[in-house]
């Protein structure tokens, strides 16, 4: 790295010199974002995650770019047109877009216009004419010069850049309907005649706008004022050529080459990549809201180890059940018919609350969520109305978003060869209720459905940035060893999808892991990959209390020395506030070993293996309101956001259609940014502003006095994801008129 990237990226990830330094360098050494955050605090400065992330991310760039660098001169060397001047240039070139303005001029190029004319032999003509020298020729001549000049205009790094910038700053996004008009209504009407400046039309808009002109509905194009930039490009050229400095024939020729220049060769590929970057920027920013909100959905309040009984909605194919104990194994399932047979579907409920004894009973909110949570309440009313003694579990309502997605998958094929999709999708939805990040690992992030334009943008980046977060997630909560999924441990800083599986056939063969040092005895998993994953690793109930909590092996000697110290053993001071509390953390420091380090062991000593997650806590819908012809204007409901926004954010108020806050409606104060007021997964007390029944959509608003009327501009709709098939292994016995007797 050199000095001048090292300035470069202390200015644009606002850390200092040596904390940069020490951030490549232990990046080049191994070690994974998650592991340097957490446990080389001292070694970094205290850096978070996400400007450690950051780091990385521009020195990837800045790499990438040197390697250009070396192709470039390479070729310009081999053309024998390498300068001192030059090459200076290049080096201290630090934009992608600069550089390859640079290399321009030396680029093979195809037969171009200006080639035509020098091999009939009119560059001495264009020469003068530039240099201002007399010069003779007919309209035809002149042309040909002409051609000459305006691909040596093009080739000026400063007028492409000028051209560039133009574009970028001062254009305008102009679009059209396209011909012929469509016939029916479409999502774009409102873009038919618009235009906006590209410097600060929303990310969200212009992706908006290149969906129609994707689907063919929408012309665009982006608009410059010409004139002013011919301008700006003579003052640069006048630079360059004496022909060009004062006024004159020589200086009227130049003029229209450079209108040419302008027009055939400059303005067309200028605004491709401005367009292309104006794209990159806008699928940057949509990513970001994705991430943000996957990172809110996995981190969302799991119910914890307590038996589930998952439901996956249906009315044709019926209710398909699937009972999972504590820890998420599958015990069974059967289908239910709560429309066709409503008293076998309550006995078939009963028989199973009263033998498996569920806390919580998780209902996908697909096709007849609403109902069939109707209906299993009713049951369990009655149930407990007859049998007091039976506890009776709370009822969750669950998203199904990307259940159908696992079902299908390798994984589950994997996880449950002999049980059909629909037992699957069921699993899926009551394990995501007791651990929604060890579930939703299993799926492709861009399957649940909380993105904006997420099929638009770019899918390596989207690809890449939902990885980080699944990683961010993953290691900041930690992943208990003895129970986690291959998917889950995948996921852990140091280990690769190989030693995930290993660690799991190691389980299988050996049993549990008894410490973290057994990850040792795992084949393939070597000095490194332990030091990077151990302290994300729990083993609940293990010998050494530590190994249940975020303290590194690495510290465990430590640890001992401050027990040593207060007259405790390790096992006595794990978990003991009042013993750890009493810690005076400065004795210890040491060389590699500072408050940061020192304040985290003693908060793990606190609360060993803590979950940063919030306390399970499940949403409150009306019980009257279970579809849309129940929600009427002016309601005050309680929903949960499920999908945040730049125009708003997305709120299932228990109607199968989530209804829309739109940014203008989430607060009494300006929002500009609707991420800064709301996250997917809050709670929010809504009123119901506006409902469009033919079009499916719900209009809220989170302010104190909203304002009524008028349809809502967006939709929020859910797609079904029903099942086709069914099973059932559950032995309900005969069934009587009353659904609850002889339990």
């Amino acid at each position: 790295m050199t000095t001048a990237v090292l300035a470069r990226l202390t200015g644009e990830v606002g850390a200092a010199a040596n904390q940069v330094t020490a951030v490549v360098k232990l990046l080049a050494d191994g070690n994974t974002v998650p592991f340097i955050a957490r446990y080389r605090k001292e070694v970094h400065g205290n850096l978070d995650e996400v400007v450690i992330g950051k780091i990385q991310e521009r020195l990837q760039y800045y790499n990438e770019l040197e390697d250009r660098k070396k192709t470039v001169i390479k070729s310009i060397e081999e053309q024998g047109k390498l300068t001192d001047e030059l090459k200076e240039k290049i080096d201290n070139c630090f934009v992608k877009t600069a550089l390859e303005d640079l290399y321009q001029p030396y680029k093979p190029k195809r037969r171009t216009r200006a080639q035509v004319a020098k091999e009939k032999g009119f560059e001495p003509l264009a020469d003068s004419i530039w240099s201002g020298q007399p010069f003779n020729g007919s309209e035809e001549d002149l042309q040909y010069a002409r051609d000459i000049i305006a691909e040596r205009i093009a080739d000026i790094a400063d007028v492409r850049g000028l051209v560039r910038n133009a574009f970028a700053t001062k254009s305008v996004v102009k679009s059209e309907v396209a011909s012929p008009k469509p016939t029916e209504p479409t999502k774009f009407e409102q873009y038919y005649e618009f235009e906006e400046s590209i410097s600060t039309i929303p990310s969200h808009r212009y992706l908006a706008i290149r969906r129609g002109q994707k689907e063919g509905v929408l012309w665009v194009k982006l608009v410059l004022d010409t004139e002013e930039t011919l301008e700006r490009m003579m003052e640069i050229i006048q630079r360059f050529s004496l022909g060009a400095s004062q006024r004159g024939e020589a200086y009227d020729q130049i003029a229209l080459a450079a209108r040419d220049a302008y027009k055939r060769l400059l303005a067309p590929s200028c605004e491709i990549d401005v367009t292309v970057e104006k794209k990159m920027e806008a699928d940057r920013a949509a990513v970001e809201v994705f991430a943000e909100n996957l990172r809110n959905l996995l981190l969302a309040s799991p119910l914890g180890e307590k038996a589930v009984l998952a439901i996956d909605p249906g009315i044709r194919t019926g209710c398909k059940l699937a009972m999972m104990d504590a820890t998420g194994k599958y015990l069974g399932n059967t289908v239910i018919y709560p429309q066709q047979k409503p008293l076998e579907a309550a006995k078939a409920v009963a028989i199973i609350v009263n033998k498996y004894r569920p806390e919580a009973i998780a209902i996908g909110n697909g096709t007849a969520g609403r109902e069939t949570e109707t209906f299993v309440r009713d049951t369990l009313k009655k149930l407990k109305e007859q049998h007091p003694e039976i506890p009776t579990p709370i009822v969750v309502s669950v998203s199904e978003a990307g259940a159908s997605v696992y079902s299908a998958s390798e994984t589950a094929r994997k996880e449950f060869p002999d049980l059909d999709l629909t037992v699957r999708g069921a699993i899926s939805i009551g394990r995501r209720l007791q651990d929604p990040l060890a579930e939703l690992v299993k799926i492709d992030p861009k399957a649940i459905g909380v993105g904006q334009y997420q099929h638009d943008v770019h899918q390596p980046l989207l690809g890449t940035k939902l990885d980080e977060v699944v990683v961010s997630c993953v290691n900041g909560v930690g992943v208990e060893l003895n129970t986690a999924s291959a998917q889950l441990l995948e996921r852990v800083s140091g280990l690769s999808s190989s030693l995930a599986k290993a660690i799991v056939e190691w389980r299988n063969e050996n049993g549990k892991f008894t410490s973290r040092e057994d990850l040792k005895k795992v084949k393939g998993l070597g000095p490194k990959a332990y030091e990077q994953c151990a302290g994300f690793l729990r083993i609940r109930g293990a010998s050494n209390r530590l190994d249940s909590s975020a303290v590194h092996p690495e510290r465990y000697e430590l640890v001992e020395k401050m027990a040593l110290d207060i007259g405790l053993s390790v096992g006595d001071l794990v978990g003991n506030s009042l013993a750890a509390q009493k810690i005076n953390i400065m004795k210890y420091i040491a060389p590699g070993i500072g408050e940061p380090t020192l304040k985290d062991i003693v908060a793990e000593l606190v609360k060993p293996g803590r979950d940063p997650r919030k306390t399970f806590e499940p949403p409150k819908f009306r019980d009257d309101v279970t579809k849309i012809e129940d929600v009427k204007e002016g309601m005050k409901l309680e929903g949960v956001v499920t999908n945040v926004t730049q125009f708003g954010a997305f709120v299932d108020i228990g109607v199968h259609q989530d209804g829309l806050i739109h940014v203008s409606e989430l607060s009494d104060n300006f929002v500009s940014d609707p991420a800064s007021v709301v996250k997917a997964g809050d709670r929010l007390q809504v009123t119901v502003i506006a409902i469009d029944k033919e079009r499916q959509r719900i209009s809220l608003s989170a302010k104190s006095k909203p304002v009524f009327g008028g349809a809502s501009n967006q939709s929020g709709g859910r797609k079904s994801e029903g099942f086709q098939r069914r099973s059932s292994s559950f032995s309900s016995g005969g069934f009587s008129c009353n659904p609850f007797a002889n339990l």
